[in-house]
């Protein structure tokens, strides 16, 4: 399969309107647009009875001790961890594209409904629920996309990998509330292809250039 979006090129900058931040010159970040990116796949297998999409940022800190903090940076050296910000199953067999802006069109404080989604699929919950749990004014469950928010003053631009899977099931063997990680083990042996695209994002004015 081959997987392409007209919002970015793979392996370059994701545009600010595609982010749950951008830079701002005073406090260092605001809230972006959160418009989920434009998708579009090809050379489908057959037999795909179903699709499953994963975005996840391999770059995201293991600890945050030294994450937005004045001062300080989140030094390259720190061992990396993977974070979720978009999972959705049971996307149709006969689906192509996803246009910009479908699945989410703006950052929602105290998180966003699911699974349920359109076109049938279902949503999974994304990372922001975990980072935003002690948080009272955005603390919830955030199922859905949302963007890139890396912290501003992270020595390494992140990346941004999303994943498509073409799978031979119908539907997705996940119930209620589901995170990246299971969907990953639900979809172990059910994979007939998969693409990739990835997006670059950072926050840190030193590295923007």
């Amino acid at each position: 399969m081959q997987l392409t979006s007209q919002s970015f090129n793979d392996g370059a900058r994701i545009p600010g309107e595609f982010a749950f931040c951008i830079p701002a010159a005073e406090g260092h970040v605001c809230l972006g647009k959160n418009l989920n990116p434009h998708l579009a796949w090809s050379e489908v297998p057959a037999g795909t009875k179903s699709f499953a999409l994963i975005c996840h940022d391999p770059d995201v800190p293991s600890r945050g001790d030294d994450v937005n903090k004045e001062g300080r940076t989140v030094p390259a050296s720190l061992p990396r961890v993977d974070f979720f910000h978009w999972i959705v199953v049971d996307l149709p067999a006969d689906l192509r594209e996803i246009a910009a802006g479908r699945f989410s069109s703006e950052v929602t404080p105290g998180g966003k409904p699911g699974p349920e989604a359109a076109l049938g699929a279902r949503h999974g919950v994304n990372d922001y629920t975990a980072w935003f749990a002690g948080d009272e004014a955005m603390k919830g469950d955030y199922h859905g996309y949302d963007g890139p928010c890396p912290p501003w003053n992270d020595e390494i631009v992140h990346h941004y990998v999303f994943t498509l899977y073409a799978l031979d099931v119908p539907r997705c063997a996940v119930e209620g509330r589901f995170a990246g990680a299971g969907v990953r083990a639900a979809i172990a042996g059910h994979v007939l292809a998969e693409a990739k695209l990835t997006g670059t994002y950072t926050l840190n004015p030193a590295l923007a250039g």
